[in-house]
């Protein structure tokens, strides 16, 4: 069952101009990991505009509280090339609230916007709806 659907556009040069302009903001926002591509380059601003997007999108999926890190939520590249979410600690832990079991993530940029949808699926649980 769907227990959550977020969506989330970035504007690619405004979010380039941000990290440029605050030192520190890229490596608040992204691990290690999702700051290369599996070949050890740096992401290009689109690719980073995108990772930002689905962070943005999942924490819509999951209710928006306020209470999440950036770092446990990684978009990571899986085997065949797909990315795909993978959560621990505070977002883990609202996932497991709201009975999340597993999650659907699609990245795009095209036109100077990045964006990303992602589905929260599982079996939802009465007392944890916001």
């Amino acid at each position: 069952m769907i227990i959550g659907v977020g969506i989330d556009v970035v504007p690619v040069d405004r979010f380039a101009e941000s990290l440029i302009r605050t030192p520190g903001l890229r490596d608040r926002l992204f691990t290690a990991e999702e700051q290369q591509t599996p070949r050890g380059t740096p992401r290009t601003g689109e690719s980073l505009a995108a990772r930002f997007a689905a962070k943005e999108a999942m924490v819509k999926a999951l209710g928006a509280p306020g209470d999440l890190r950036w770092h446990d939520a990684e978009v990571v590249t899986g085997e065949n090339g797909r990315p795909r979410l993978q959560v621990r600690g505070t977002v883990a832990g609202r996932a497991a609230q709201l009975g999340i079991t597993s999650w659907h993530l699609s990245l795009s940029h095209d036109g100077g916007i990045a964006s990303a949808v992602v589905v929260a699926e599982g079996f939802p649980r009465e007392e944890a709806q916001p």
